[in-house]
């Protein structure tokens, strides 16, 4: 899988609907609390029109695109961590995903309940961060008091790591979440096999009224939100950036209905330029800082997912871990210049492509041949 992302929220704001449209795959998304109790995971193939095209050239048996897995958790509810509901354990079912979607209400039908009674966007991530902090201060509380008395025996790794937990422990206790600069990269592989839900980068999908949709269809835009004294008071904080984009669950069930060829109509009569799943994987790619590189033959055009800034070796291993020590060199094209060119030949003889070694850094939308 070349990443996954969680969806979590309030029961009835969504979620499995969105889910359900997104992956069409058939959940139970009735009009009642904690429907969702195991949590449902879809798979769900980002869409890529440069796939296509390198597969006419290179007259491909199959086109394989990136797929990203979505795991739908059933909702939460204020005082979770204190058993209310049905308590906060389902968030375990998303320690190991790489970012979490948060849906939240922004839709008024007087059919369908809000747990809180009424639709404040704002209320319902206090409550959902508030969640993900208490499960992570306990999760983080109970490791520290596991390596605390070897600690202070001197072992110099655990006194390290133990630093770390503290540090975040100490955000955690506020009842903030902790800034995305709270710890370095190093840190952050250290304490990776905790899986906290806090430090993974967050995407909220506000789910817009049907009519609203048209005044909301903008680019994904930043939004900054932290459970701390402020947000308490009713005004959110400017702790973490992240990601926020508008999307009508209702419209992307109804998207998800239709053939493909009358997709494209149905978005075009309601205004909007791209659907909401393509809204979505736009933005995980962009909260996630990831890019795509391509390969091409007769055998199988293929995307390939990689964190921007990623070496050729280490590129190379996603295709298999062995490329990235037998690594040798890279042939490389450009995408527009292998389509414009019309094959793999004509752009190696108008000198398009280019022989990369270990120090090149990967372009999204390069096609790329590994020599090892």
């Amino acid at each position: 899988m070349s990443f996954s992302i969680g969806i979590i929220g309030l029961p009835n704001v969504g979620k499995s609907t969105l889910f359900k449209a997104l992956t069409k795959k058939q959940v139970d998304a009735s009009n009642y609390p904690f429907c969702t109790i195991d949590p449902n995971v879809g798979i769900v193939q980002v869409p890529d029109k440069r796939l296509t095209a390198l597969a006419k050239i290179s007259k491909s048996q199959k086109i394989i695109p990136t797929a990203i897995e979505f795991v739908d958790i059933a909702g939460l509810v204020k005082g979770a961590h204190k058993g209310e509901g049905l308590g906060n354990k389902f968030l375990a079912h998303i320690r190991e995903v790489d970012a979490i979607c948060q849906v939240v209400r922004d839709f008024h039908n007087p059919d369908v309940t809000h747990v809180e009674g009424k639709v404040n966007p704002k209320e319902d991530i206090q409550i959902i961060n508030l969640e993900l902090i208490m499960a992570d201060l306990e999760t983080i509380t109970k490791r520290i008091k596991d390596i605390e008395a070897k600690a202070r025996s001197g072992d110099k790794e655990l006194v390290k790591l133990l630093a770390i937990y503290q540090k975040i422990k100490a955000v955690l206790d506020k009842g903030e979440l902790p800034s995305l600069t709270l710890i370095n990269d190093e840190e952050k592989i250290l304490v990776k096999d905790l899986g906290l839900l806090t430090l993974k980068p967050m995407l909220y999908v506000l789910n817009v009224d049907e009519k609203n949709i048209n005044k909301n269809n903008l680019p994904h835009r930043p939004v900054r939100h932290s459970f701390n004294e402020e947000a308490k008071a009713g005004q959110l904080s400017t702790v973490n950036c992240q990601l926020s984009i508008p999307i009508s669950a209702k419209i992307e069930s109804e998207i998800a209905e239709l053939p493909p060829a009358e997709q494209k109509a149905y978005l075009a009569d309601l205004g909007l330029k791209q659907s909401g799943l393509d809204a979505l994987i736009a933005a995980s790619y962009k909260l996630l800082n990831l890019i795509t590189y391509l390969t091409s033959g007769p055998e199988e055009t293929r995307a390939w997912t990689i964190t921007k800034g990623t070496k050729a070796p280490k590129a190379a291993a996603k295709i298999h871990t062995d490329f990235e020590k037998d690594f040798i060199k890279a042939e490389v094209i450009n995408y527009k210049d292998f389509v414009n060119t019309g094959s793999e030949l004509a752009a190696k003889e108008k000198g398009l492509m280019h022989l990369e070694g270990k120090n090149y850094t990967v372009q999204d939308g390069d096609v790329i041949y590994f020599k090892i």
